[in-house]
């Protein structure tokens, strides 16, 4: 059988992510149907605050070279032993290729070759195969299907959490242009929200300097006020807050969890029981337009996601992401045990393309939302963007309008709406 997209050369090298720390980067080279040779590319993101189910990521561990967080091992996988079993193959069989780095790497967690490793090659097959095919990335993903809908922003205007070294304690507080008609009109709603922003915090003596993702990092009494500052900020910009422009939160829950089944807030040094919280998000809810909460409960916390379904998931869209980690089967259980109503998606998190769009079928099909998310440490890489508008997600969440491996993936979405 004639091959699309015949692999001819694989290769990897260590760049710097965001946060100056070291990830992959992968380009794949192939050879068309039609005899042309093509290059496809991709580099892996990193998160800070990590799910403890999510497939592993290979860093050296040799302290003496940038903290031990180096990459040259999963670096060397790829130029060694990934590069020899798949150099011959058809990128544009992406289940055989994915199916192969799985066999390769042998274990449950990835932890042999490294998901930034897979995922790096993974997604840089895709990329190589749109080429040889003369194909936008987001039409060879998605089919016939891809763009039917367009996903809307979640930008994180304040950061807190492992997100910035402020007295925080909820990692994101995101904007969402809910009222907007199109997505060049809900960045424009967003983008005037967040410079009102900006210019409210100063004028009341507040930091405006940014976290990890681009969000304001400033001290506040309490989170409440992180809040109140936002939908000054969306009447400021002639918008109505909730109709024009709605509040996500990643609370990010996993962190609080104690051993005592208690919730400890390490920044404001306060302490909830999981029934306390939750009537705390209700209480928010009731006077936010908050329509979206990021891991409310621990990761392992199921009687908590029961009750918070049951309380909030009707009217609140409840988003689990250390919770189901990108992960079919752990979103399958969710699904029969009926905790949360969306799933975020970091592919990063499966390690593969292949078992990133199987998570977000399975989610589709039970009427889960679906959220294509980035990571606190990032690249200038805009395959998620790609992927979104393939799979038809609900929603996109890349950071504030701010920094440059932020704004490349909106920029790319702004593309693709005109494609």
């Amino acid at each position: 059988m004639q091959k699309l997209a015949e692999i001819l050369d694989i290769f990897a090298r260590e760049i710097f992510d965001s946060r100056g720390n070291p990830t992959v980067a992968a380009w794949v080279t192939v050879r068309s149907a039609g005899g042309n040779v093509v290059t496809g590319t991709a580099s892996v993101p990193s998160g800070a605050s990590t799910g403890k189910y999510e497939a592993v990521e290979l860093r050296d561990g040799d302290e003496r070279r940038l903290f031990g967080r180096g990459c040259l091992k999963a670096v060397g996988n790829v130029n060694g032993l990934i590069a020899k079993e798949l150099c011959g193959h058809d990128a544009a069989d992406q289940r055989t290729i994915d199916r192969l780095l799985r066999e390769l790497d042998g274990t449950p967690n990835k932890s042999k070759l490294g998901a930034n490793a897979m995922l790096a090659v993974s997604l840089a097959c895709a990329d190589a195969a749109a080429k040889a095919l003369g194909m936008p990335l987001w039409r060879y993903l998605g089919g016939v299907q891809a763009k039917r809908t367009f996903p809307k922003p979640m930008l994180n205007v304040i950061n807190g959490g492992a997100h910035a070294g402020n007295n925080l304690d909820v990692q994101e507080f995101m904007i969402v242009p809910v009222g907007a008609q199109t997505f060049w009109n809900a960045m424009d709603h967003a983008v005037t929200v967040y410079h009102n922003l900006k210019r409210i915090l100063a004028e009341r003596g507040l930091s405006t300097a940014v976290g990890d993702e681009g969000g304001f990092a400033p001290n506040f009494r309490r989170d409440e006020d992180a809040l109140s500052v936002i939908c000054d900020a969306i009447e400021a910009s002639g918008l109505k807050p909730g109709s024009d422009v709605a509040i996500a939160l990643d609370v990010a829950a996993s962190e609080w969890a104690g051993e005592d089944g208690n919730y400890h807030l390490p920044k404001a040094k306060k302490v909830y029981t999981p029934q306390q919280l939750i009537r705390r998000y209700r209480y928010l809810a009731s006077l936010y337009p908050i329509i979206s909460i990021e891991d409310g409960a621990g990761e392992d916390d199921a009687t908590m996601w029961e009750t918070l379904t049951q309380r909030m998931g009707r009217s609140t869209m409840l988003v689990g992401d250390d919770l189901f980690v990108t992960n079919a089967e752990r979103l399958q259980r969710g699904i029969e045990t009926g905790i949360a109503n969306a799933v975020l998606v970091k592919p990063n998190q499966a390690g593969t393309l292949t078992e990133t769009l199987e998570t977000i079928a399975l989610a589709q099909r039970n009427n889960y939302r679906v959220i294509l998310s980035h990571r606190s440490g990032e690249t200038a890489d805009t395959f998620i963007s790609d992927l979104a508008c393939a799979v038809n997600a609900d929603y996109i969440k890349s950071g504030a309008p701010c920094r440059a491996e932020r704004t490349e993936k909106y920029n790319r979405l702004k593309a693709i709406y005109n494609d």
